[in-house]
């Protein structure tokens, strides 16, 4: 991740924790001026978690710009990871255009980075503005000199303005004498954006809910499951929480401090329903919801019944028996009226119909949350899941025993490591490509390491090969040859460490486990150690134990992306008489070239062990298809009946280009292709007379949708179901493919690329039998 996207990543994670309504003092505290009993800035977030280790925030009172004090931000540690940041959020004002952040800075031998100010405007669904000064960075020694940002402001979805400044690499810098205005006015002067009542109960937001431990035995896991799914269930239906009436985290924390004090089941099926009483009528108004309709689909007035994929399912609440029947009967009601906005304060959809999980607090300041938060963490992803996951019958067990299996193990997780891997094989149980931990401080640099052995290796044949390698470095390349077989790593064989690594390998099929267990996303060659100790055997047998230097992952990723970038968008074969694309190269404005390059060819490759770097689905899709056809069908959520997965009309593609290509078409496709890619291989498979050839790809199709738990942990889900137009599942499974096949380790050692062979082969020999 490029240095100012990991800066951004965790800016933006700063937001959901920082709305605690500091903005709301006449006057604000952007001068740091005004400090509390702790002599800290009043409303001002420093040293955030372990983001900010190795640097050092704190007010100064000798070197200032403006009255008495200004914050000091110091690289006092010898980590390169991570950078200092200081925080403040701003309510939201309800009207303007143009907002603009101004501020002193002095900075003092600044190098390897940067300093500056930033400032980010956060929508409910979405980040609507962002500078860091990254392009325009403060190094060096600069005495006070005043710098500005200003960004574009949207009143009507605006939820959140923060400010600040960040320094990143080494060096110190001062910042003073801050101000915000809109349209060139002091934002003081705006009237506040009214914000939804649950954004105002701020009593758990900075700490969590401060529940330090649960005793539990089998009654009490029994309790805390009907809890959870009474809590998802709520959150998802309850028309009042669907309003933002209530800050629902607050809400499960509140209940789960008086869970505590009880003993009998009856009392806390007794705390539920009073519970529920207390969250007011739960008659939906349905004037008022379609006010707030906002021009949003409605099946039930405009469309019809839509045609159901999946029905909702509600665990165990409706169970006769599992709860006393007057709970049962309110919690029918609340789901059996006709609901008809699709607005819910916790999620809501994208352009592209698949959900967008907002208004979720991330509680980043322990990396270990407390007993109650990991609870709440637990609660939250098996509810998404339960509610709005579109291919939740593909899990392949039940997602409501994944709910008890998991209470104890996230109430009992001892440290950040434990809380992270219990996180991520949680997420694993889904089967999801799409899915696992990403930018997590523990994951990274605890769980994963911060190093790698930098060379690219995959599973053939059932071992570990060299394929490639990731830097230029010549002992690596002088020690390992392409071709070698990895058989231990620091004493273990690979055999053993894939049996223990896969449980928390977050992959749609086994192919993509393996792809990614040696990947620099992966466990097998990652760590912290400076070296790793391989046993390899080369293509005579022969054994050899070497000691190899890892290095930073972010070389690796480097590495990973020159070798990218020195493949060609495209290009000729065999004497010019055979063409070759490769989407992950190409251009948006390439298809002119590509057509006159191509058009005298026998035939085409479109190798998509890749992903592409702009959509073809269209544009050459209507070159290289002379008619128009369907090739996908999509399902999303509902909506107004959560947990019901309904599809949407299927799409088309082709036709509309006088000049079709006329030769042959073969796409190549293996464990790589994933999501784009395979969604492109679905439309190009509609091509007359096109050869998929391959192995099996990815499984892992449709939009991504983020989704954020306590303790910085983010993860993700493909939020749209994508099927062929006869709707065969296409995740899990991978796209449809005419020529099943794989490279060998014979073929690798030969540097032979053999799908490629076999796709010049098929183009040169004219028909082949199609499965």
């Amino acid at each position: 991740m490029h240095n100012r996207n990991a800066i951004l990543g965790f800016l933006f994670a700063l937001f959901f924790s920082s709305c605690i309504g500091q903005g709301s003092k006449p006057g604000y505290n952007h001068d740091f001026e005004d400090l509390d009993s702790l002599q800290l800035p009043r409303g001002w977030i420093l040293n955030w978690t372990s983001q900010n280790d190795g640097y050092l925030d704190q007010i100064d009172s000798v070197i200032v710009q403006h009255g008495k004090y200004s914050l000091k931000i110091a690289k006092v540690g010898t980590t390169d990871k991570n950078w200092g940041v200081c925080s403040y959020y701003v309510k939201p004002v309800n009207k303007g255009n143009k907002i603009k952040l101004t501020g002193f800075v002095k900075t003092e031998n600044v190098k390897d980075g940067f300093a500056g100010l930033w400032m980010r405007i956060d929508g409910d669904t979405k980040l609507l503005a962002f500078d860091n000064m990254s392009a325009r960075g403060i190094t060096g020694t600069v005495d006070w000199k005043e710098y500005s940002i200003e960004l574009p402001y949207d009143a009507e979805h605006a939820v959140g303005i923060n400010v600040g400044a960040l320094l990143s690499g080494i060096g110190k810098m001062w910042v003073d004498n801050l101000k915000v205005t809109v349209d060139g006015m002091p934002i003081q002067n705006f009237e506040l954006k009214p914000l939804p009542k649950a954004r105002l109960d701020t009593m758990f937001t900075r700490n969590g809910s401060e529940i330090g431990s649960i005793t539990l035995n089998d009654t009490r896991i029994n309790q805390l499951k009907k809890i959870g799914m009474f809590w998802g269930f709520l959150k998802y239906y309850h028309p009042a929480i669907a309003r933002g009436d209530w800050n629902w985290d607050a809400e499960l924390f509140r209940f789960l401090r008086k869970w505590n004090n009880t003993k009998e089941s009856k009392d806390v099926y007794a705390l539920m329903e009073d519970w529920l009483d207390s969250l007011g009528s739960p008659v939906v108004n349905v004037n008022e919801q379609l006010l707030q309709q906002n021009g949003g689909l409605n099946f039930a007035t405009t469309e019809g019944a839509p045609e159901v994929k999946l029905k909702a399912d509600f665990g165990d609440l409706f169970t006769e028996g599992n709860l006393p029947a007057t709970l049962i009967n309110k919690l029918a009601f609340i789901r059996d009226q006709k609901k008809v906005s699709q607005n819910n304060y916790y999620v809501g959809l994208s352009e592209s119909d698949n959900p967008l999980f907002k208004n979720e607090l991330r509680y980043s300041g322990n990396e270990c949350p407390d007993a109650g938060t990991r609870l709440l963490a637990l609660y939250r992803y098996w509810s998404v899941i339960q509610y709005y996951y579109p291919y939740r019958h593909l899990i392949g067990e039940n997602w409501n025993n994944v709910l008890t299996d998991f209470i104890p193990r996230f109430v009992n997780a001892k440290d950040k490591k434990e809380y992270a891997f219990t996180c991520l094989e949680l997420i694993c149980h889904v089967h999801d490509t799409h899915a696992s931990i990403w930018g997590n401080q523990s994951y990274d640099s605890i769980i994963l390491g911060t190093l790698m052995i930098p060379i690219k290796a995959e599973f053939l044949q059932g071992k570990l090969m060299v394929t490639n390698y990731y830097t230029e470095n010549l002992v690596v390349r002088n020690a390992l040859n392409i071709g070698d077989i990895i058989e231990q790593i620091d004493g273990v064989p690979v055999s053993e460490l894939v049996k223990k690594y896969l449980p928390y390998t977050s992959a749609s099929n086994y192919n993509g486990q393996l792809r990614d267990l040696p990947s620099y996303y992966g466990f097998l060659l990652r760590g912290n150690a400076d070296t790793a100790t391989l046993l390899v055997s080369d293509k005579n047998g022969n054994k050899r134990s070497l000691s190899i230097n890892r290095v930073s992952i972010t070389q690796v990723v480097d590495g990973y992306k020159k070798n990218e970038n020195e493949k060609q968008g495209y290009k000729l074969l065999k004497s010019g008489s055979i063409g070759y694309l490769y989407p992950a190269r190409l251009k948006e404005n390439d298809l002119a070239g590509v057509k006159t390059t191509f058009k005298n060819t026998k035939g085409l490759v479109i190798d998509l062990r890749c992903y592409p770097a702009t959509p073809i689905i269209y544009s050459y899709g209507s070159w290289l298809k002379p008619f128009s056809s369907y090739f996908v069908s999509f399902t999303k959520c509902s909506m107004t009946k959560p947990g019901e997965i309904d599809f949407m009309k299927s799409f088309k593609n082709g036709g509309g280009d006088a000049d079709n290509y006329g030769g042959k078409v073969i796409v190549l496709v293996n464990k790589e292709t994933q999501s784009q890619a395979e969604f492109t291989t679905m439309a190009l498979s509609t091509i007359p007379g096109v050869v998929v050839v391959g192995d099996s790809t990815a499984g892992a199709d449709g939009n991504v949708s983020e989704i954020i738990l306590p303790g910085g942990i983010n993860t993700r889900i493909s939020g749209l179901g994508v099927y062929y137009p006869d709707r065969t599942e296409t995740q899990r499974v991978g796209v449809r493919i005419n020529i099943p096949m794989k490279p060998t380790i014979k073929g690798i050692r030969e540097g032979r690329d053999e799908l490629l062979e076999k796709a010049m082969e098929i183009i040169e020999n004219g028909a082949v039998e199609k499965k």
